[in-house]
C-alpha cells in the first residue's frame, strides 16, 4: 500500500489530506459501459441542478476557490465545472481511471487527482513548499511549487503541488491500474469535509471494476 505522511509543519497547519488507493483488475474485467452510463446520468442531473448557475453563489465561498485566489490562480475545478455543465464540453473519456475523480470534482467541487503507485519511488511526504521548486509537470513542461502551497514528494522528487498540479513521472497513464486518488484539503479545513469526495471516489471505482481492491485513508 502507498505510504503517505505529513511533515511536522503540515501537522501544525491543520491541513487535512485523504486518499483512495485502488488496485484495478485487468481491463477485460472492467464495466466501462455501465460506468459511463452512470456518468452521463449524473452529468445530466448536474446540468438540471445548476441550470440557473451563478458563479458567486456556487464557488464564492468555496475554500478551494479562495485558496487558489490567494495565489492569483483560477480554481481548475470551477473551470471544468463550467466547461462541462455550461459550455457543453463532452465529459472526458480517454481514461476511465481518471474519469473517476473528474466526476467527483464536478459533484463535490473538491480538488482531487490521480497518481500511478507503480511509478512512485518510496513513501510520499506532504509539506508546505518554502520556495519555488521546479519539477516536470503533467504535460512535460517545467512547472514549480509556490511558497506555502501543499506539496507532495517521494524519493524521486516532487509528485504534485495543489497549485501546479501533478508531475510527469507519476501521473496516470492509459495503462495505469494501481493508483491513488488524493483528496486535497486546505489549511484550517475540517477533515470531514473530504469524506464525501473520498466515499464517492471509492463507490465509482467499484462500479467501474467490481473486483477492484479499494482502501481509504484520511490524515
Amino acid at each position: 500500500m502507498v505510504q503517505i505522511t505529513k511533515e511536522n509543519g503540515m501537522q501544525h497547519a491543520g491541513v487535512p489530506f485523504a486518499w483512495v488507493e485502488v488496485q484495478y483488475p485487468d481491463k477485460t474485467q472492467w464495466d466501462e459501459t455501465g460506468f459511463y452510463d452512470m456518468v452521463e446520468q449524473h452529468v445530466a442531473a448536474l446540468r438540471e441542478q445548476y441550470r440557473d448557475y451563478v458563479r458567486a453563489d456556487v464557488f464564492g465561498q468555496n475554500p478551494y476557490f479562495r485558496y487558489f485566489r490567494k495565489f492569483k490562480k483560477t480554481y481548475p475545478v470551477m473551470m471544468q465545472f463550467e466547461s462541462v455543465l455550461l459550455k457543453g464540453r463532452e465529459f472526458p473519456r480517454w481514461n476511465a481511471v481518471t474519469a473517476v475523480p473528474f466526476l467527483v470534482e464536478l459533484e463535490t467541487h473538491v480538488l482531487c487527482g490521480t497518481h500511478d503507485i507503480d511509478r512512485l519511488m518510496g513513501p510520499v511526504e506532504l509539506y508546505q513548499a518554502e520556495a519555488r521548486e521546479p519539477f516536470a509537470g503533467l504535460r512535460g513542461d517545467e512547472v514549480h511549487t509556490y511558497p506555502g502551497d501543499v506539496t507532495g514528494r517521494d524519493a524521486g522528487g516532487i509528485i504534485f503541488s495543489m497549485i501546479a498540479g501533478a508531475d510527469a513521472r507519476t501521473c496516470a497513464r492509459a495503462e495505469s491500474c494501481h493508483v491513488f486518488y488524493p483528496v486535497f484539503g486546505v489549511p484550517g479545513q475540517a477533515p470531514d469535509a473530504l469524506r464525501s469526495a473520498q466515499t464517492r471516489m471509492a463507490e465509482y471505482a467499484a462500479l467501474l471494476a467490481k473486483d477492484a481492491q479499494i482502501a481509504c485513508e484520511l490524515i
